[in-house]
């Protein structure tokens, strides 16, 4: 099916599988997509901040923006406003709040777990920004403006680092890799107060004389690298080495900042103990037949791993016996993408639940509990002409390829995700937030009994002259 009439058909039916919908056009393509704190809950929304970045033609500069989304309520939104949507226009419910203008073009964000107002930032050079979106300046992105400043700069990189950048749940620790092969990790704990989102420091930092995260605006060079005026760099606090080509995405284990895993090029998984030195602690040569780029470790069962690769596939890893005869012995594969897999997560409200975001436009959720062997036989013997295996849900609301995509912490099943549509006629790029029905991924006899109870009651007209 060709893209425009597979969007046609995801369109007509968007009322029946989806409980809110909110499409926004981009003028400039985005690589990358954050939630942001929750800033304000009311009876029927709620207000929260979104990070996008703008990746340019070189008339303006490449900018890291923040957005204020209204997020309306599970069941609150009706269908038909649901379904009227332009894909050409920007929504009501998404407001641009600041714009921050970033030294080269922005590939990744990450936001500190503890604090998500702080964030990381890649771009097409060695060095990882480290910025505190609440005080920095907002700035017109005009041709010729000066950069704004970082809050903090992380150097230990020989090459350019441009996707892989993680930051870990338990502790402000920051992790990286890049084009050198090596994945490094840093700890910005005395440089920040790892406050909560409201803002109120932790105990543990101030206690430690931990210093906010201040700004004082733009750099005064007009050239790329900050200058004399630059805030601080901080080194690393180990370097890695263990992969043979570029480093595409990194992963904290969720309950350590000292254990955490990478995956690149090689097609090698590797995890690290850097309690253990600077070696691999665990390997998988093979983990799939091509480029792997990118990594996801479970935060309800830490014994799984998500990989996605170049070979169109996504492979589920048991920590507990990761490989065999120097091959990746994945616990199950995935394959429901037509083109590479650029993105995978599991899901924060439920175990076994998972997205998949690829070239092909498509961010597929996924439930590896639902693997069974009827099903897999079912689907070689189809040769793909039936659902793959787990697969339960398949958001096809992109024209092109779905580089980003985050399930949001607040509303675990609402997801913000993002496309480059560069090469299709309109250009630019989408952002879509969305909430599939509760009604697909709900147990079954709840859904039924809920279902009967609605057919079983009376309708208005009938209750009102007594029928």
């Amino acid at each position: 099916m060709r893209s425009e009439e597979r969007h046609a058909q995801w369109k007509s039916l968007v009322p029946i599988l989806y409980d809110w919908l909110a499409n926004h056009s981009l003028v400039w393509p985005s690589l990358s997509c954050r939630w942001g704190p929750q800033l304000e809950q009311g009876s029927f929304k709620s207000r929260q901040r979104i990070y996008l970045t703008e990746q340019t033609d070189g008339s303006c500069p490449n900018t890291l923006v923040v957005f204020n989304c209204e997020v309306i309520k599970p069941r609150a939104a009706a269908a038909e406003h649901i379904f009227q949507f332009s894909e050409e226009a920007r929504s009501p419910f998404v407001k641009k709040h600041k714009t921050i203008i970033h030294p080269g073009e922005v590939n990744r964000i990450r936001e500190l777990p503890q604090n998500s107002k702080i964030v990381a930032t890649h771009t097409d050079s060695p060095e990882v920004y480290i910025w505190n979106l609440e005080t920095q300046p907002n700035r017109a992105a005009l041709l010729g403006a000066n950069h704004s400043r970082p809050d903090l700069v992380l150097t230990g990189h020989t090459g350019n680092a441009e996707f892989a950048l993680a930051l870990s749940p338990t502790s402000p620790h920051v992790l990286s890799g890049g084009k050198d092969a090596r994945v490094i990790l840093w700890s910005i704990e005395d440089q920040i107060t790892a406050g909560k989102d409201n803002g109120s420091p932790s105990k543990s930092a101030t206690s430690s004389g931990a210093r906010p995260i201040c700004n004082s605006g733009g750099s005064a060079s007009t050239s790329e690298k900050p200058t004399s005026t630059s805030p601080s760099e901080i080194g690393p606090q180990g370097i890695f080495v263990g992969h043979t080509a570029t480093v595409e995405d990194v992963q904290f284990r969720p309950s350590s900042s000292q254990e955490f895993c990478s995956v690149g090029d090689d097609s090698s998984l590797i995890l690290w103990d850097a309690r253990a030195g600077t070696t691999p602690a665990n390997r998988v040569e093979r983990a799939h037949d091509a480029d792997l780029h990118c990594v996801d470790w479970n935060f309800h069962n830490e014994n799984h791993l998500l990989t996605g690769s170049a070979d169109t596939s996504i492979n589920l890893f048991d920590y507990r016996k990761l490989s065999a005869n120097g091959r990746g012995l994945p616990v199950e594969t995935f394959r429901g993408h037509s083109a590479a897999v650029l993105c995978v997560q599991w899901c924060p409200d439920r175990a076994s639940v998972f997205g998949s975001s690829a070239e092909d436009g498509l961010l597929n959720i996924w439930d590896a509990d639902k693997v069974n062997k009827a099903e897999e036989e079912t689907y070689r013997r189809m040769k793909g002409h039936s659902p793959p295996p787990g697969l339960f849900f398949q958001h096809a609301g992109h024209r092109d390829k779905v580089v980003d995509f985050h399930w949001d912490p607040c509303d675990p099943w609402t997801v913000l995700s993002v496309s480059d549509d560069c090469d299709t006629p309109n250009g630019g790029g989408t952002l879509q937030i969305w909430r599939m029905s509760d009604m697909i991924y709900r147990p079954e006899d709840e859904v039924l009994a809920e279902v009967g109870s609605a057919f079983s009651q009376p309708t208005s007209h009938s209750a009102a002259t007594g029928a």
